[in-house]
C-alpha cells in the first residue's frame, strides 16, 4: 500500500508517517519545504499546487493540513477542494484530520458542539472553518474521503495507550466521561483506517478508552 501525507510536518503529520512506517508501509511525505518526517520519500510540494499527476501513485491520501491563524483559517476548505479535485473520480481515497467542533450533540443532527454556550470561545472560528470544510466535502461524491474527526481534548504530548474508541457523528465520552484522544493514538486510528478502508464518504470520531 502506497501512503501520502500531505502537510506531513506537524505535529499530526509526523506522528502519521511514523506509525505508517512502523507498520511496514511506503509512505511519502508531502511538504512544503525541508522535509522533518521520518519518510524517506518525500515530495517537495506547497499543498495549494498538488495536481492529480502528484497522487496518482497513491492508494491513499492522508490531509494533515491545519492552520490556526484567523487570516489563514479559509485555507481549510481551499486546500481540500484542491486535493479533492486532483483525486476526482479515482480509487485513491482521501482522508482528512478534521476537528472535533462539528460533532453533533443529539441524534437529529441539528446543534453542533462549536455552536454550544460551553464551548471555548477562542476556538470557535476554527471549529466554523473545520464544519465549514466538513460541509462542502458532503457534496463530493466524486470523491472517496473519510473525514476523522479527534476528541475534543486533542493531546500532542500525552502517550500512545494503543486503544480507542471508534465513533461516529456524535460528539462522545468514554467510561469516564472524558472526550480525549492523544496524537499518537489518533495517528494510529488513521493509520487503521486507511488500511481497512471501511468509512468511504463518512465522518467519523476518535477517543481514547
Amino acid at each position: 500500500m502506497k501512503i501520502a501525507v500531505v502537510a506531513a510536518n506537524g505535529k499530526a503529520g509526523r506522528l502519521i508517517v511514523e506509525e505508517a512506517l512502523n507498520r511496514g508501509l511506503d509512505v511519502t511525505a508531502i511538504v512544503r519545504g525541508e522535509n522533518k518526517t521520518k519518510a524517506t520519500q518525500s515530495l517537495k510540494r506547497d499543498i495549494l499546487d498538488i495536481k492529480a499527476e502528484d497522487l496518482k501513485i497513491f492508494d491513499v491520501v492522508i490531509d494533515a493540513f491545519g492552520t490556526f491563524e484567523p487570516d489563514t483559517l479559509h485555507l481549510h476548505s481551499e486546500t481540500l477542494k484542491v486535493l479533492c479535485d486532483a483525486l476526482s473520480n479515482t480509487q485513491t481515497r482521501l482522508l482528512i484530520v478534521g476537528g472535533a467542533g462539528s460533532l453533533y450533540l443529539d441524534k437529529n443532527h441539528t446543534q453542533q458542539l462549536y455552536k454550544s454556550p460551553d464551548f471555548p470561545e477562542n476556538f470557535k472560528p476554527l471549529a466554523a472553518a473545520q464544519a465549514k470544510e466538513l460541509d462542502e466535502l458532503r457534496k463530493r461524491n466524486d470523491v472517496k474521503w473519510t473525514f476523522v474527526s479527534p476528541a475534543a481534548d486533542f493531546q500532542p504530548d500525552a502517550p500512545k495507550t494503543g486503544k480507542y474508541i471508534l465513533a461516529g457523528e456524535e460528539f462522545t465520552v468514554n467510561s469516564k466521561g472524558e472526550s480525549v484522544i492523544s496524537y499518537a493514538d489518533y495517528a494510529a486510528a488513521m493509520i487503521d483506517e486507511a488500511t481497512k478502508g471501511n468509512h468511504i464518504q463518512q465522518r467519523i470520531s476518535l477517543l481514547k478508552e
